[in-house]
């Protein structure tokens, strides 16, 4: 991802620090991009701080609250100067937005800080709907596609009717709807290392869905959870593609899905 990237709008454009995450930048960069045109055209400024670091949940979620804070302060720091921060990941926004002020219960001035930047912190998709009231013009794609939703968006966030906001308004683009889309697919960051032969079965139960519905497409809002699933569709030979649905929202349906670079 480039650093310290500045994508001008109007004068008086809201500017929106780019929370690129871990998994994006060195596993999937093409979602950055997708979210950085996305966030252009929503009529945004758009920086990609240099200075940024993993948010600190796996150590958050491992119960290390000492280097989850070290690593929350210099996001923190690092983003509070902005509008907004939006990340194209339910579970690292949810860390930021609902997960910091918890960090900080003890320590007010830091707590007034990580509060202050959790009421500006939003998921990529809710933030194009809720605050921009963004739908996607002159994209379309003769597809089909089912959207799972991933468990921090969903729970933590209230990342629903958003993404599918977006989608519909895609033409072409016929969306199935697929059975237990609101059920773990078994990723859940150091989840699927400590348990997985459980996380191996929740995510055939999705991937098995996923092929029930016989969608082309499988769409998602979380990298990690879309990894896990595209492994799974690949390895048992399915043909559903897997992309990030701000890639499809972008236009940016026709490279390589997850799983499919060289």
């Amino acid at each position: 991802m480039p650093s310290n990237s500045i994508h001008s709008g109007a004068p008086d454009a809201p500017e929106v620090g780019l929370f690129v995450t871990c998994l994006v930048d060195m596993i999937r960069p093409r979602i950055g991009f997708a979210a950085i045109d996305l966030l252009h055209r929503a009529g945004c400024k758009v920086v990609v701080p240099r200075a940024q670091t993993c948010c600190g949940q796996p150590a958050f979620n491992s119960g290390d609250r000492g280097h989850a804070r070290v690593i929350a302060k210099t996001v923190v720091k690092t983003f509070e100067k902005f509008d907004y921060v939006v990340a194209p990941s339910g579970s690292c926004a949810a860390t930021i937005k609902v997960h910091y002020p918890e960090l900080f219960a003890e320590d007010a001035g830091w707590r007034k800080r990580a509060e202050d930047l959790a009421a500006r912190t939003f998921e990529l998709l809710s933030f194009l709907v809720d605050v921009r009231s963004f739908r996607p013009e002159d994209i379309s794609l003769r597809a089909s596609a089912t959207y799972h939703d991933s468990c921090s968006g969903l729970r933590e966030l209230g990342v629903k009717a958003q993404p599918r906001l977006l989608l519909e308004a895609i033409e072409g683009l016929n969306l199935i709807p697929l059975p237990g889309h609101d059920v773990c697919c078994g990723f859940g960051g150091t989840f699927c290392l400590k348990y997985p032969s459980i996380s191996n079965a929740i995510v055939d139960d999705k991937a098995r869905a996923v092929e029930g519905v016989k969608a082309d497409l499988l769409l998602g809002g979380d990298l990690g959870c879309l990894m896990n699933m595209a492994g799974k569709l690949h390895r048992r030979g399915a043909p559903a593609r897997v992309f990030h649905a701000a890639e499809v929202i972008a236009g940016m349906a026709d490279g390589p899905a997850i799983g499919e670079e060289a």
